[in-house]
């Protein structure tokens, strides 16, 4: 039967290793070429104990409680064990030392060194120590005969292997054999030649020599078997023996690990190193069933299911399997049961199982059947074993000899007993324990309670102290504090305004939520809450100012930071990990049982504002395939995240659905296979991951304390080693981290508008750097698609550069989409005019022109007496400009595509519209913000339009040549009919004298409203929204006659929305009916606000005009009418004749 080979971790950096076990087998020594002897409880121990003892260690021994160790310093020193205390140094040499072991009492120590001397050291007293000087090369190897008779000495000569006979003290050469090619340094050497002696009789003597293991006889010295197989290519480095002394494992250069039979010299297991490195050190478990192993790269290893120490053959991995499975779903006291259950999934599928007696209608009539082998589980294991596993003809006919055997009764018993097939389809996932995020695990006795941006809580929990740390990042929020922790607490979590430890319940006290609300000013600031009997804390966290508990009742327990109970509310599951942020809460449980590895887990993520809401409700979480849960948190700016085993870090897209986005694989970033990154924090702006690389271990150790490392983020695109992968996924990462911002704005929250600004920038190259790139590659449809993600600025851009790269059908198509994109945002702008107007009241207080008329009428009338062409003019372009910048959010919004920039200036102070600006590059009114366009920098067309053409756009200042005054309702559609074809001049004039009006009207309506008075009194031109809303306002209040003006607006405006486009179209038209008789109205008002003299001189002035205009037009067309007399002159002299 095979051994099961368990997947190698880090142990130490590359160079010589060695390894040993204690002697219960409870723990795995090993030390390597970083001078740090390491302690591990088991091979998955993701936090071992370091020892450092020198700057190299060549090689451990460990017996009775003495670690003892061969260091570069020239120097074997001793420590205790496990705690790791120095006990001083029992000898030394003037070169390295290179092996060191015990004998079978562990009261001495051999140490072999590089000076070609050998010493043996008694333990107690260092000062009883004999040295031996006949090697004529370095030793490389010593062991100790088991009768403690004997000792054996390996070096780098032809005559290697010395034989020393102890007597007294006193050592003399018994004989030699030339087992090695000679050298002079260990570095040159072959092979290290790590020889052993046969446990307990020492019988044989086993000694590597080249590709095969010689066994020689114990006093007769003579080579009696040679222990060899195919499947060694190079020479072996190192041996050793099971404890039973029956089988012999070896090692090679060539990583190959061979273990045989040394009775019937039968080869059981072949094992090859993942990766083929030197295999350096072999231990066997002191119970047998394990081999540790190390390698040249520091690598650790263990094979299981080797065999046991009583001699037998190594126990069916079915029968492992199967316990594996029990244990794993019932033993709650299993820290890495996610990892071991990765392997169990794996397991072979069970062959059979007996039968319980009630199923079994026939019993057995040959034998009474035993209640204990079904009573008994464990002994109910192995008799499956027995009745599932074949047998080889030796072993049957030896169980027939001994059938009269009462302890063989037993098995033959069960070998009648009938079989059945049981299900062997998947295994159910053991489920995730609760852990607490950014915390180390609970079992070490210096840990991490909390790691996060604001600060670090240690806590200690020795014999000597158990105490708790607090240390601030920033010392301007609290000083560091130490404090005792009497409660044993285990749960911690800190912010800038408190710090929370939980503990859990015993059997003489609850479970106990303690607060330390440092940010108070009250002078008590302490307080602590104790849960119900039988309910236990199991997560804790803080946000702005509360604080949750999730409990063991599949409970969330809120209170306040003063200690105040608020809400609490029930989980679907057991909860797995909690994590908070401001007013967000993020919720992890367990939906269910997951099978073959998989964790199955769901989500909840509140909102604890004033209004609360619940985002996700209970929706399943996705991890790596055969991953847990391993960190959950927020970043900085308040986006849920989390972390998995397998290094994948996600973020929440909320701009899509809220789902989770794959942000970073933090393992490609380890060197080696059990490096790992622990996250402490993550960053949207600026973007960084916040980790501390972990070398060998999942977890960091407390001291020294270890530096924070920063990764950068990567979104897992397809061919990002291409420019087009690059560009798309640098595209779409700034599309999620600038999700942030969205929220903030829509949360009332305060943020650098100049941060979206630049992201918007960024955006908007790439897609530009796209457009080309397609362009080169003649993916014309691409750039289209492409182009949807544009701005209306940066389309016209993409269109000059599929002009000027001679793609006309490109540029047609993009000035199609320009149109229709323009036609969008003009009623959007529109939509949000009305409803700026209807939620003010028609007020419009922050604009000059609905201020409440203070003048007399005298001065009103010498205004409009005074009121020139040029100032009309002017008038309305400031119009234009105070309504497209009119509120401070409307000017943003508008920056923010163009440029990337925003820039709102001073006050809002009254200005006077009339005024002729100096610079007229750049005007603007009442310090409101100035509409930028991107296309101010472009230069202007080398093709000239025809001159009537040239003349309208002067007259309207088109937005290509003067781009800083346009009208904003059709700024958009001016800016794409630079490219559209050009209209003819009736058409022309008929708008501009369309646009003079509504701009007339416009600005003369809003002086007839009366401040205070809303709707009713409104005398201007009306919408066709406001002509329905007096219809309807009826039925509205009938509907819900509690609404007050400003809802009966918002709700009609709603119902006005879903009408069909024809009758929305019809009240339009109605609208603009109305808008032409207000004109003719209002002019008929201000003729009559005249006086009469001025009335007179108005008329007589009419008159002249009327006078003059004939007169122009009747020299205009004399030219054209002497031509026609002159033909019909000449017409009539040719009848004559």
């Amino acid at each position: 039967m095979p051994a099961e080979k368990k997947p190698m971790r880090y142990g130490h950096p590359e160079g010589h290793t060695d390894v040993c076990f204690d002697d219960s087998g409870s723990y795995i020594v090993t030390s390597g070429s970083d001078g740090d002897v390491r302690i591990w409880e088991s091979l998955e121990d993701d936090d071992p104990k370091s020892i450092s003892v020198g700057e190299k260690v060549y090689s451990v021994a460990l017996k009775n409680g003495k670690l003892v160790s061969a260091v570069s310093s020239n120097t074997v020193q001793i420590h205790t064990f496990p705690e790791g205390a120095p006990d001083g140094i029992l000898t030394r040499f003037t070169t390295n030392a290179n092996h060191v072991t015990f004998n079978d009492d562990g009261s001495r120590v051999a140490a072999g060194s590089s000076d070609f001397m050998v010493k043996v050291v008694e333990v107690n007293d260092s000062s009883q120590q004999k040295s031996f000087r006949g090697h004529e090369a370095p030793v490389l190897s010593v062991a100790f005969d088991p009768q403690d008779i004997f000792l054996s000495c390996v070096s780098c000569t032809r005559s290697a292997l010395k034989l020393w006979k102890i007597s007294d003290y006193v050592l003399r050469i018994v004989t030699s054999w030339p087992l090695l090619q000679k050298c002079n340094d260990v570095s040159s050497a072959k092979s290290i030649c790590r020889l052993a002696w046969q446990p307990k009789t020492g019988k044989m003597l086993a000694v590597p020599v080249d590709k095969a293991v010689k066994l020689y006889e114990r006093d007769s010295w003579d080579s009696v078997h040679s222990l060899t197989d195919s499947f060694i290519t190079q020479p072996l480095n190192v041996v050793t023996w099971s404890p039973c002394g029956q089988y012999l494992a070896a090692g090679s250069i060539g990583g190959c690990i061979v273990v045989w039979n040394t009775e019937t010299k039968e080869c059981l297991e072949r094992v090859k190193h993942e990766k083929g490195y030197t295999v350096c050190g072999l231990a066997w478990h002191p119970k047998g069933g394990q081999i540790a192993y190390t390698d040249s790269e520091g690598n650790l290893g263990l094979l299981e299911d080797v065999c046991d120490g009583t001699g037998k053959s190594s126990v069916p991995r079915v029968s492992i399997a199967l316990t594996k499975d029990y244990d794993a779903l019932f033993d709650g006291e299993d820290d890495e049961l996610l990892s071991e259950n990765l392997e169990e999934a794996q397991s072979p599928p069970r062959k059979a199982v007996l039968d319980d007696e009630d199923d079994d209608p026939m019993p057995t009539l040959s034998r009474p059947r035993h209640r204990s082998t079904i009573l008994d589980d464990d002994r109910s294991l192995d008799l499956l074993v027995d009745v599932a596993s074949p047998r080889p003809k030796g072993e049957l006919d030896k169980e027939e000899d001994d059938d009269d055997d009462p302890g063989n009764s037993l098995q033959n018993d069960t070998a009648a007993v009938p079989q059945q097939p049981v299900y062997d389809g998947p295994v159910p996932t053991p489920q995730q324990k609760p852990f607490q995020s950014a915390s180390t695990p609970v079992y070490l006795m210096h840990r991490f309670m909390v790691w996060n941006s604001v600060g670090i809580v240690r806590c200690y929990n020795d014999e000597q102290d158990n105490a708790i740390d607090i240390e601030f990042h920033d010392t301007a929020v609290h000083h560091a504090m130490h404090l005792t922790n009497t409660l044993n607490h285990t749960m911690a979590d800190l912010s800038q305004e408190a710090v929370l430890l939980a503990c859990v319940g015993t059997e003489e006290l609850p479970s106990k939520l303690q607060c330390l609300h440092f940010s108070s000013w009250d002078t008590n600031k302490e307080w602590t809450v104790e849960l119900p009997k039988e309910e236990d804390i199991e997560a804790v966290c803080l946000g702005q100012g509360w604080i949750a508990a999730a409990t063991t009742a599949l409970m969330v327990r809120i209170f306040t930071v003063g200690g105040v109970q608020k809400e609490l509310f029930g989980l679907p599951g057991p909860v797995v990990a909690m994590a908070a942020h401001g007013e967000q809460l993020l919720i992890v449980f367990q939906r269910g049982t997951g099978f073959g590895g998989e964790q199955c887990l769901g989500t909840q993520l509140i909102e604890l504002r004033k209004e609360k809401r619940q985002i996700l409700s209970g929706e399943p979480l996705p991890l790596t395939r055969k991953s847990y849960l391993a960190w959950l948190g927020f970043s900085a700016e308040g986006t849920p995240c989390y972390v998995d085993s397998e290094g994948i870090v996600r973020m929440m897209n909320r701009a899509f659905g809220n789902t989770w986005t794959p942000v970073c694989n933090t393992r490609e970033h380890c060197k080696g296979r059990s490096d790992h990154y622990w996250v402490v924090g993550i960053h949207e702006n600026p973007q960084q991951l916040r980790c501390i690389p972990c070398k060998g271990s999942r977890f960091p150790p407390t001291l020294p304390r270890p530096a924070v490392a920063i990764l950068p983020f990567k979104l897992p695109y397809c061919q990002t080693a291409t420019e087009k992968g690059q560009m798309e996924e640098q595209f779409w990462r700034s599309m999620l981290f600038q999700n942030h911002l969205d929220y903030l704005a829509e949360g009332n929250y305060e943020f650098d508008e100049s941060v979206k600004n630049r992201a918007l920038k960024e955006q908007q190259e790439l897609l530009m750097k796209m457009f080309a790139l397609s362009c080169k590659l003649e993916r014309e449809f691409r750039c289209i698609e492409i182009s949807e993600f544009m701005m209306p600025n940066v389309i016209n851009l993409a269109i000059k550069y599929a002009s000027r790269s001679k793609r006309l059908m490109l540029a047609q198509r993009l000035s199609e989409l320009a149109l229709e994109r323009a036609a969008e945002l003009a009623e959007e702008e529109e939509e949000e005019d009305f409803r700026t107007k209807l939620n003010v009241g028609y007020s419009a207080p922050s604009t000059e022109w609905n201020l409440t008329r203070g003048r007399s009428h005298q001065a009103e009338d010498v205004e409009d007496n005074e009121v020139t062409e040029e100032a009309e003019d002017e008038m309305e372009a400031e119009l234009h400009r105070s309504e497209g910048c009119n509120s401070p959010e409307k000017s943003t919004m508008n920056l923010k595509p163009v440029l990337g920039t925003a820039a709102i200036t001073g006050s809002q102070g009254r200005a006077n519209p009339f005024k002729v600006s100096s610079n007229r590059s750049s005007p603007s009114v009442g310090g409101q913000a100035r509409c930028v366009n991107i296309l101010d920098n472009m230069t202007k067309l080398t093709k000239k339009p025809t001159t009537t053409n040239n003349q309208a756009m002067n007259k309207h200042k088109s937005p290509v040549l003067k781009p800083l005054v346009p009208k904003p309702k059709s700024r958009q559609l001016l800016l794409c009919s630079f490219f559209s074809l050009k209209r003819s001049n009736d058409n022309n004039k008929k708008e501009r004298q369309k646009k003079k009006m509504l701009g007339t009207l416009r600005s003369q309506t809003p002086q007839k409203i009366v401040e205070g008075e809303g709707t009713k009194n409104y005398k201007g031109p009306k919408t066709g929204f406001q002509l329905w809303l007096e219809e309807n306002r009826s039925r509205i209040l009938a509907d819900k006659p509690d609404l007050e003006e400003a809802d009966i607006i918002k709700d009609g405006m709603n119902r006005f929305r879903i009408l069909p486009p024809e009758e929305r179209m019809t009240w339009t038209e109605k609208a603009k009916g109305g808008a032409v008789a207000m004109v003719t109205c209002h002019a008929m008002v201000v003729k009559k606000r005249k006086h009469p003299e001025k009335e007179n001189k108005d008329v007589q002035e009419s008159r002249r005009e009327q006078l003059d205009d004939d007169t122009t037009s009747a020299k205009k067309q004399k030219p054209s009418d002497t031509a026609t007399n002159s033909k019909l002159s000449m017409f009539a002299f040719k009848n004559q004749k």
